[in-house]
């Protein structure tokens, strides 16, 4: 039986109407559920996030499950200091007045979840949603069947199924959600994906945020700590989903006298980490399916790259597993430099000079990340101040989207708006101006019959020229 969307949104609007969602009492309440649904159910989830993605429990842990229970934490702890009005200045146009600033909730939320991180990513929109006050509709990815069928029955037992809604499916499904008329739209996944929901919006004007990607570059300079260095480009490449993340490094620059001794330390840790046989590792997740798979290996068999590889490519399509792949000096028109590669294939590019990477990086659309590893004190306030990305972590990787009280998101093509913390609260929230007067401080200079003393006046008191408001009133 066809989905009836309209009736799920109506269902949702009805009940923001209703007023439930924005009580305070209510939304910590769904804080409660959600962090009792992980605790209960922790088992559940690490199983389903194995069945799709062949995640180790151990990221299963750190990377989504902790990283779902510190915002519903982070949320029931700062809730009140984020729904309380925010005081403004006045002016002495509205003298005597008070001002403030009231967060307001949207309405309804649409959240159009994605597959690398199914469970932290759902939930951290959903989270800010509600604590915005809003009613929600999760759309979990298809592509991570087992969580998507694990969000359908859990939500419907812990949350209030009246405000809290999950809509399973593929593009169908999705299709039809984005014909109705929604508050606010978040999506997290692909640029392609991206521009079909932002136009779908754009239909009936519906603000979204946009989680995308691109190629998050890492520059790497000489005078480093390199055995640190490497182990902090392979946790945020290879240990984050084998490299199945939209903020993992996606090519590194580095200079041509360097590029063999970072090979060798990366290669090293590589294998210290995953062992001789990474294929057999039991740390290393699969690629999701069979169509990502075939589109790394494209990549890896390009001719212009093939000769590359100066580690790793080895490969296990039945169990779709690509061994942690390092490819040195690969040409800028190669297609593993023409498209996000999402997957553990790893192209390091050369340069004569380090800074040299700021060139190359601003060549190319703005990144959802950007990376630098060193001690110079300069080369880090030039990549501050001259490259743009959606975030950037120095002498680091990925950790940054951790920190909840940092924004996070994208800018150009890597995406709009950005949310986790109060940023999500905010992303989820209209701003209402509210100005409050009594009725003294009238003045006849702002009403009609307008006269050139009034005028003056008007002139005089807007430049805090005293003599000149005396001057207007008296005549002189």
């Amino acid at each position: 039986m066809a989905l009836d969307t309209a009736a799920v949104v109506a269902e949702l609007r009805e009940t923001f109407a209703s007023g439930k969602t924005k009580s305070y009492e209510w939304r910590v309440s769904q804080f409660k559920a959600i962090v009792k649904l992980t605790d209960e159910h922790e088992k559940d989830i690490i199983e389903a996030l194995r069945s799709d993605l062949n995640k180790p429990e151990h990221e299963a842990f750190v990377h989504e499950i902790s990283g779902v229970k510190s915002s519903a934490k982070l949320a029931m702890k700062e809730l009140r200091r984020w729904m309380t009005p925010e005081k403004a200045k006045t002016s002495l146009t509205t003298f005597p007045s008070s001002a403030e600033i009231v967060s307001e909730p949207l309405g309804v939320i649409l959240v159009i979840s994605t597959w690398n991180y199914p469970f932290l990513l759902s939930f951290e929109a959903v989270i800010g949603a509600i604590a915005a006050g809003n009613t929600v509709v999760l759309k979990p990815s298809e592509i991570a069947p087992a969580m998507s069928s694990l969000f359908s029955k859990l939500l419907g037992e812990y949350m209030d199924s009246s405000a809290v809604k999950v809509v399973e499916g593929a593009v169908p499904e999705t299709t039809a959600l984005l014909e109705q008329k929604w508050d606010k739209i978040i999506y997290t996944g692909s640029c392609k994906v991206g521009r079909i929901v932002a136009a779908a919006a754009a239909k009936h004007l519906t603000p979204v945020i946009l989680e995308l990607g691109g190629k998050c570059p890492v520059i790497v300079d000489t005078n480093i700590n390199l055995k640190v260095a490497a182990r902090r480009l392979i946790s945020g490449k290879w240990g984050c989903n084998s490299g199945q993340t939209c903020v993992s490094p996606d090519y590194i620059i580095t200079t041509k006298e360097f590029a063999p001794k970072l090979v060798d330390a990366l290669a090293r840790e590589l294998e210290k980490f995953y062992g001789k046989e990474p294929l057999k590792s039991p740390d290393l997740s699969r690629i999701v399916n069979s169509s990502h798979f075939n589109r790394l290996t494209q990549l890896m068999d390009d001719k212009k790259v093939s000769g590359k590889i100066v580690h790793g490519g080895q490969r296990d399509k039945s169990n779709l597993k690509i061994a942690p792949t390092i490819l040195l000096d690969v040409p800028a028109d190669s297609l593993i430099m023409n498209e996000e590669i999402f997957g553990p294939l790893l192209p390091i590019i050369t340069v004569d000079k380090v800074d040299e990477g700021f060139n190359v990086i601003k060549a190319r659309e703005k990144p959802l990340a950007a990376y630098l590893f060193t001690n110079d004190k300069m080369l880090k306030e030039e990549f501050i101040g001259s490259v743009s990305a959606g975030g950037l972590s120095i002498n680091e990787t990925t950790l940054h989207c951790t920190i909840l009280t940092l924004p996070f998101g994208g800018v150009g093509e890597s995406g709009m708006g950005s949310y986790h913390g109060k940023y999500s609260f905010d992303a989820f929230s209209h701003k209402k101006p509210v100005l409050q007067r009594s009725f003294a401080g009238e003045t006849a200079a702002r009403y009609p019959p307008y006269t050139p003393e009034k005028l003056r006046f008007l002139k005089a008191f807007l430049a805090g020229d005293i003599l000149g408001i005396f001057r207007a009133l008296f005549g002189w």
